[in-house]
């Protein structure tokens, strides 16, 4: 509801999932996201897997390839980044995709999910986003859900089992602060178009 009493339209998040290594644990770690921010009704998901749209670096923003994925991230409200910590960094074809596009990002909102094998948990890779990220203008999330030793978040039959209370407190919060400055800044963009 926006301060009128009037219904507002959910909170369009391109969830993005950072990796496509061979064994990689990203889609665990975004699915279980997905199912924690399906409980809300204030946002819808659209799930951006790297792994399903490989784009060699040497791109051009007019390629198929990036246009047809043009229309999903432009049309996106907010995003959410699924990323392991790869070499104190962000993975390579993560870091293609963003440079791939320039005003899809513009003056949205950026949440964070990091994992990575060491107690770092992927906060090094954040911080890298966050930098790459405040190029487009766009305007990062400071709760974060990050999983240290990511391994030990798989149960006995190796499933992803997410320490339910922390993870999801954490992930709950997340949520709140993007779904603000979502519906915030679709509302100035509305009245004014960023940039003008």
């Amino acid at each position: 509801m926006t301060a009128a009493g009037l219904v507002t339209r959910p909170v369009r998040v391109a969830l993005l999932v950072g990796s496509a290594r061979d064994g990689r644990l990203a889609p665990d770690v975004a699915g279980w996201f997905a199912r924690v921010a399906a409980r809300r009704d204030d946002l819808v998901l659209d799930v951006v897997d790297v792994a399903e749209h490989p784009l060699p670096a040497s791109l051009d923003a007019t390629d198929p390839l990036v246009a047809a994925l043009r229309p999903r991230l432009a049309g996106a409200d907010a995003y959410v980044v699924v990323v392991p910590e790869y070499n104190r960094s962000v993975p390579g074809p993560l870091k293609t995709l963003i440079d791939s596009f320039q005003t899809e990002w513009e003056a949205k909102p950026v949440g964070f999910v990091g994992y990575g094998l060491g107690m770092a948990g992927g906060v090094r890779a954040i911080e890298h986003l966050r930098q790459i990220f405040a190029e487009f203008h766009c305007v990062g999330m400071k709760d974060v859900v990050t999983f240290p030793r990511v391994l030990e978040h798989y149960d006995a039959e190796g499933r992803f089992a997410a320490d339910a209370d922390g993870a999801e407190s954490a992930a709950k919060l997340m949520l709140d602060q993007l779904t603000w400055w979502a519906t915030a800044l679709r509302e100035a963009k509305a009245t004014r178009p960023y940039g003008t």
